[in-house]
């Protein structure tokens, strides 16, 4: 018997002292906890102090006889199951006490092990009911549960400012909430459940959100990230993340639609202003910087080095700004579309020849050797703007001759294969540290230790290298150990 079954508490209602005390016992053993009661009224008292699981009641006693003690017992008492037991064991009695409720019915005289197995049957009987009994309150809680949280996630989804777009797999559309139908332009009524492009004509977004929906999302990406023009001068940004099972079986997306309006328009008027102050400053800076030239030349051999050097410094810094500015316009032009003016067919060779022949002078300068190995067999041509090209390769090559030392090697090469060509920049400079690489192509960030405290730039080069590389349509990548040196790999596509 298992302990649980200890728990459940029986009754014997008998007006013979020997079937009360025999049962008592029997059962006792057995490790049941059994009250004894020895006519109807006492029986019903105790039934009112205790909550009995089986009640052994015997049919045929003075006074108040077992079948009234039976309909009240089913009247205050229904889960309480009773098993009848009598000397006049006649169908039908028996008929008469089933009819009434009884959950079974045993004759007298009857063996200890009828008595055993009878109850035991009855507290399984007891246990199951009860099992499923706590099953079924469990499982209205749980459900209560999760109509109260969906209905709590559903106003959060509602009231939230930004658009919520659910789809299901095939990249059909399961729940949107206000926000999203308002930045997507939906009017009037509409029904739920069609697929994407039902809702949005922008063929690019739709693609996004059926391939995460599909979960063809790259394993090195949590989601896929789009930006994109409405009507009436309204600029979104999407992201869209594939929903997953604890099994790892794709059910469909979730899209999150923001408006991104304000922050265009400010980025815009930004980058005018920029534009229009470097190209006021560039040339009064660049009539002051040839005017220092010039009298930099007229100084006459008795002139105090102080002077000379106050000279000379305030020609170098007027040199920095106006390449500072140079490269603010340059990343205005980046950012307005209008960097990549003339694309056509462009030699690589040559234009990385000759950047390298009017750099040579400086690495010379510094004592370093500058090298330029290329294929044997020439290079295709790529679809570019030379003039954006010679500003790629020579940010790079002069950032390799300005961060290596000298007597140091800058060493340029080119490759062609799967549709690319790659040009590599390598030296054997400063390198660069691990938790300084990832953000070398943000605008003015730049390394500072002591290798580089004496080396001037505006931390523009980079970022404007990107930004060309990327409006070519290829990429740039960063190999560098601290201390060895850099390599900078540019890949362009050839078409």
């Amino acid at each position: 018997m298992s302990t649980e079954s200890q728990d459940y508490q029986i009754l014997v209602v008998d007006d013979e002292r020997d079937i009360r005390d025999g049962s008592e016992r029997i059962l006792t053993r057995k490790g049941y906890r059994v009250t004894t009661a020895s006519n109807g009224e006492e029986a019903l008292q105790r039934v009112g102090e205790t909550r009995f699981a089986i009640v052994l009641l015997d049919l045929k006693m003075p006074g108040m006889d077992g079948l009234e003690v039976l309909r009240l017992i089913r009247e205050s008492h229904p889960e309480t199951l009773v098993i009848v037991i009598t000397g006049y064991a006649t169908i039908e009695t028996a008929i008469e006490a089933m009819k009434r409720g009884a959950y079974d019915f045993m004759p007298k005289p009857f063996k200890p092990d009828q008595l055993r197995i009878v109850v035991d049957r009855a507290i399984e009987l007891k246990q199951l009911t009860d099992e499923a009994k706590r099953l079924q309150e469990e499982r209205q809680r749980t459900l209560k549960d999760l109509h109260l949280e969906q209905s709590r996630t559903r106003t959060v989804i509602r009231a939230l400012p930004d658009g919520v777009m659910v789809t299901t797999p095939d990249a059909h559309v399961a729940l949107m909430n206000p926000a999203c139908t308002r930045l997507i332009s939906l009017t009037g009524e509409f029904q739920l459940g069609e697929h994407i492009q039902h809702y949005v004509k922008d063929e690019s977004f739709c693609d996004l959100v059926t391939r995460t929906s599909r979960g063809e999302v790259p394993v090195d990406q949590t989601s896929l990230t789009y930006e994109f023009s409405m009507e009436g001068d309204k600029y979104l940004r999407v992201d869209s993340t594939t929903i997953s099972s604890e099994e790892g079986e794709c059910l469909g997306a979730v899209t999150v639609v923001i408006d991104i309006t304000g922050l265009m328009v400010l980025d815009r008027l930004k980058s005018e202003f920029v534009a229009k102050v470097s190209h006021e400053l560039r040339s009064p800076l660049s009539t002051i910087h040839e005017q220092l030239a010039m009298v930099l030349t007229k100084l006459v051999d008795d002139t105090p080095d102080d002077q000379r050097y106050l000279l000379s410094r305030a020609k170098e810094k007027t040199h920095g700004l106006i390449t500072m500015i140079g490269d603010l316009l340059d990343l205005s032009r980046i950012e307005s579309g209008s960097v990549i003016r003339d694309r056509k067919p462009v030699d690589v060779s040559a234009i990385l020849t000759g950047v390298v022949d009017f750099l040579r002078s400086k690495a010379t300068g510094k004592k370093q050797t500058l090298t330029l190995t290329l294929p044997e067999q020439a290079l295709p041509p790529v679809s570019a703007d030379p003039q954006s090209l010679e500003i790629v390769f020579g940010n790079l090559i002069t950032n390799a001759i300005h961060y290596t030392g000298e007597e140091g090697r800058v060493e340029v090469s080119a490759t062609t294969g799967d549709e690319q060509v790659r040009v590599t920049v390598k030296d054997n400079g400063f390198g660069i540290e691990e938790r300084h690489q990832e953000r070398i192509f943000e605008r003015f960030y730049r390394v500072k230790d002591d290798n580089t405290r004496y080396i001037t730039g505006t931390g523009l080069g980079l970022p404007i290298v990107k930004g060309i590389v990327d409006d070519l349509g290829g990429s740039i990548e960063l190999d560098s150990v601290p201390g060895k040196g850099s390599m900078f790999t540019v890949v362009l596509p050839l078409s």
